[in-house]
């Protein structure tokens, strides 16, 4: 079963998003509890948290729980918009992940450094956040030039697989990194 617990609430379509409101890291603790409490967590993806007081209350929980977790760190939409109050908020969670799936703006803010302009300084800045934090780290291409979309599964040690594939022209990404990451943890509650 896909469970979902609201953290925030969007006005967004497919061209961005307009607006967002954090709902309180109480109410955010008492869904997780209440989900915990009668379904057994395979897996965790994590997305869109807003702000501290709901990451502080997401990291908590997790404390709790033994499984996998995607980290989604939404932060800035594909159209450029904010979605973070601050990147090093995500920091508590970043330790928790077993792996996270920024887009190359987030990948950068993560590290408090500009982001990658070509692929060997996304693997490059990817490596050095799977090390920072102990933890896998999907790079992505997407966000970069070139008629090639490459993403790589990267370590601490460096890249554990790529995965290059043409790009397709569209200009409807919006909710791509969203759909990866869920997919992502219905593969690790599948094994």
């Amino acid at each position: 079963y896909g469970m979902a617990v609201i953290a925030a609430l969007t006005a967004q379509n497919t061209l961005g998003v307009s607006g967002v409101q954090a709902i309180g890291a109480d109410f955010v603790t008492a869904q997780l509890e209440a989900i915990s409490a009668d379904v057994r967590i395979d897996a965790v993806k994590i997305g869109m948290l807003a702000n501290q007081e709901i990451i502080d209350a997401v990291a908590a929980w997790l404390d709790a729980v033994s499984v996998p977790v995607v980290l989604d760190p939404v932060m800035v939409a594909t159209s450029g918009d904010a979605l973070l109050e601050d990147a090093a908020a995500l920091h508590p969670l970043l330790a928790r992940a077993t792996v996270i799936t920024p887009n190359t703006a987030e990948l950068g803010a993560l590290l408090g450094v500009a982001a990658a302009q070509d692929w060997s300084g996304a693997l490059d800045q990817a490596q050095r956040l799977a090390e920072a934090h102990d933890v896998l780290v999907l790079a992505k291409g997407g966000h970069l030039s070139g008629a090639q979309c490459p993403d790589a599964l990267v370590s601490a040690a460096g890249v554990l697989a790529e995965f290059t594939s043409r790009r397709h022209a569209t200009k409807n990404t919006h909710g791509t990194g969203c759909t990866l990451s869920s997919a992502l943890a219905t593969r690790f509650a599948a094994t």
